[in-house]
């Protein structure tokens, strides 16, 4: 079983929970995409951290670092791990990318959007 937790534009938190739709997150159009710069600071950190490219399109670059995976897209930042240390890893960095108050991070696991 897969943990995943993602990482978006703080602006999707408001408009999901104003939304009250719980199919809110099948629509890429509720979520805003990244802005070049955002999408960029979020590539750079993760190579900080220690993630590397996998594979890379256009649209998409997916990371690895041991058992955790990081997929970049347009619209959202998802880490996944399958078990164990690899959870809590993703988690906790998905918390620190949300430093800046630029990213919200949503764990649907966990109940939903972190509060800070």
């Amino acid at each position: 079983m897969s943990y995943t937790v993602s990482i978006f534009r703080k602006e999707a938190k408001q408009a999901e929970e104003q939304s009250r739709n719980k199919d809110f997150f099948e629509n890429d159009m509720n979520i805003l995409p990244f802005s070049a710069e955002q999408r960029n600071k979020l590539k750079e950190r993760l190579l900080r951290y220690e993630y590397k490219i996998a594979s890379q399109s256009p649209k998409r670059i997916t990371f690895e670092n041991g058992a955790k995976t990081a997929l970049l897209t347009d619209r959202g930042l998802y880490f996944s791990a399958s078990m164990g240390d690899g959870i809590f890893e993703i988690s906790m960095t998905a918390s620190e990318f949300t430093d800046d108050k630029d990213f919200a991070k949503y764990d649907p696991q966990a109940g939903g959007w972190e509060t800070v």
